[in-house]
Order: C-alpha cells, then structure tokens, then sequence
C-alpha cells in the first residue's frame, strides 16, 4: 500500500494494490475508484484533497487482530481485542457461526 500526496495538483492518491487497472469509477466528480479486472479496488484518486480530507493530520496505525475463541457448544465466536486497541465501532465482538 502505498499513499501519496501531490501538493502542486492538490491530489491524494492511495494505492492499495500494484495490479493493471481494468476501469476507472467516478464515485463523485473529486473522486476516482480504479478496479481491477475482478473488481478488487486498486487505487483511490481524491481531488481537492485539502479541502476534503484533513491531509496535516494523517497518520498511520496497524492494529493487532483480535484473538478469537469458538465456543464448540452453541458454534458462536467471541473475539477478544488487545488491550490498548477498542473494536471498529460497527463490531459487536460475538459473531455466530452460520
């Protein structure tokens, strides 16, 4: 993964992938999604980045996994986050097994 800024065009460009590019996705008229020929997402290009991200303010993290634990019993999985590190907010932590 790759993110760089060109200061000159105002332009943020996150590269997650090195892969041919298939299609160019308008997702607004400041923002492209390029995909590659099985839709994986390669790359975001956002125009009028400063004004439309807070690009001073960027910063980096890797969070750890969570570890999880399957309960044989009723097959659901809890999962257990580190201790500095919360959950995304849209996880609930209890997953059942399908």
């Amino acid at each position: 993964m790759r993110i760089r800024y060109f200061e000159a065009t105002d332009t943020l460009f996150i590269e997650f992938r090195d892969a041919p590019v298939a299609e160019t996705r308008d997702l607004d008229e400041n923002t492209l999604l390029d995909v590659d020929a099985n839709g994986n997402i390669c790359a975001i290009t956002i125009e009028h980045a400063s004004q439309r991200a807070e690009i001073p303010k960027f910063s980096y993290e890797q969070v750890a996994a969570p570890e999880l634990t399957v309960n044989p019993s009723d097959a659901t999985v809890a999962t257990s986050w580190p201790k500095d590190d919360n959950p995304p907010a849209n996880r609930t932590g209890m997953v059942s097994s399908a």
